[in-house]
């Protein structure tokens, strides 16, 4: 009889784990811990450059220092989640919150170029455990809408961030190369209050009940298979906007660094305004995605057929609305599909599949351009491939939960 009140608890999303607003904080705080990695120094590298000009290689060493953490975190992602679900998520939070300051701070004690570089794979490390911990644990502590807000919230921190953090790495860069590095030391800080305010999380009801009816059951790797391919294709859509509009600008003529910042502040805007539109949404993240797709794609084709700024910006705040309701769509969706003792595996996996097509993207840009000989007809095949898949989703996301054993419920 108690099985009616099962549902209301969820739908409100109030879990008791999680214990007020602070642990959802301290997650969204961890979540932007990678975005500070990987825009922290960018304004500082031609200093970098200059600084170590005698180093053999240094003309592509020193651009790794920015890409190579996020490269480690695609790849390694994977075997942070399987190390979440069986060591720990809270724990293993903290530990790589530790690891990630420590790690981060090595430039500035130390003035060996490969050294740094090393460091920055330890940092991916500490990255990729962060994001796969953060992400499982607002899986843990919520669930219906809530977590669906929350993991929407967490895209809309992430993509702010970026901004906040670009603005003070140039401004902490005035005081030289290794200065912005001082900002990992917050992981000292933010460590020991995760450890004493974050729970410990709890299966929940309908975990339990799934694992007590079926028992052990192997990792459901058909189900996630499905989203992290969808997932490593949405990346390469929410990238393009952020990696390719300076050169669509350049293109058009226009090559000044203050319209540049503008014109790319203004997509940045967009896809928080997405992300805010999405916890606003009632409907199913599933049934959703061809919409979505649809809206991306068509912001493509705009960007690709624009021969002036006025339609360049339009159809980028189009593609970027858009690919702000894509990002916590796909992470909905993967999240709805996982119990609590897959949940480290599967973020992980989806993580991994989100990084890869973070990487992929200016080499499929890149690819189109060369074959069509232009990058605006690159973006515009880019629309129509989305469009096409949009289309191919609909007959999918008209089938019932039925189809998805094991799943947990996508909850209105």
């Amino acid at each position: 009889m108690p099985a009616p009140a099962v549902p209301t608890a969820p739908d409100r999303g109030n879990s008791p784990q999680a214990g007020g607003k602070l642990p959802a904080t301290l997650l969204m705080a961890g979540s932007c811990l990678p975005v500070l990695g990987a825009v922290l120094i960018a304004p500082v590298l031609p200093r970098m450059q200059d600084h170590f000009a005698g180093v053999a290689g240094a003309e592509a060493l020193v651009p790794l220092v920015l890409t190579v953490p996020a490269l480690s975190l695609a790849l390694l992602a994977p075997f942070a989640g399987v190390v979440v679900d069986r060591v720990g998520r809270k724990r293993l939070l903290v530990a790589a919150t530790i690891l990630y300051a420590l790690f981060g701070t090595v430039p500035l004690w130390t003035d060996s170029l490969y050294g740094i570089l090393a460091s920055r794979v330890l940092v991916g490390v500490a990255e990729a455990a962060i994001m796969t911990a953060c992400t499982t644990l607002i899986g843990d502590y919520y669930t219906g809408r809530v977590r669906d807000r929350y993991l929407a919230l967490q895209t809309m921190c992430a993509s702010a961030s970026a901004t906040v953090f670009f603005a003070l790495g140039g401004a902490l860069g005035a005081a030289g190369w290794r200065a912005p590095f001082a900002l990992y030391a917050v992981g000292l800080l933010l460590a020991p209050v995760m450890a004493r305010a974050l729970p410990a999380p709890r299966p929940a009801a309908a975990d339990g009940q799934d694992r007590a009816g079926t028992g052990p059951r192997p990792f459901p790797v058909r189900r996630m298979t499905g989203v992290c391919l969808l997932t490593v294709f949405g990346a390469v859509v929410f990238y393009t906007v952020p990696v390719e509009m300076s050169y669509l600008l350049d293109d058009l003529g226009t090559d000044a660094p203050g319209a540049i910042g503008a014109v790319t502040a203004v997509a940045s805007a967009a896809t928080v305004v997405g992300s805010v539109v999405f916890t606003r949404l009632t409907d199913r993240p599933r049934r959703r995605l061809p919409l979505v797709l649809a809206l991306s794609g068509a912001g493509f084709l705009l960007m690709g057929l624009a021969d002036g700024l006025p339609l360049l910006i339009a159809g980028a705040v189009v593609n970027c609305v858009a690919t702000g309701l894509l990002l916590p769509s796909l992470l909905t969706l993967a999240m709805s599909r996982l119990d609590f003792a897959d949940r480290g595996r599967g973020t992980g996996l989806w993580t991994s599949a989100f990084f890869l097509g973070e990487f992929a993207c200016p080499l499929v840009l890149l690819g189109g351009k060369g074959a069509l000989g232009g990058l605006a007809p690159a973006v515009g095949l880019l629309g129509l491939t989305t469009l096409l898949l949009a289309a191919a989703l609909v007959p999918l996301t008209r089938r019932t939960g039925a189809a998805l054993p094991h799943a947990a419920p996508e909850r209105p």
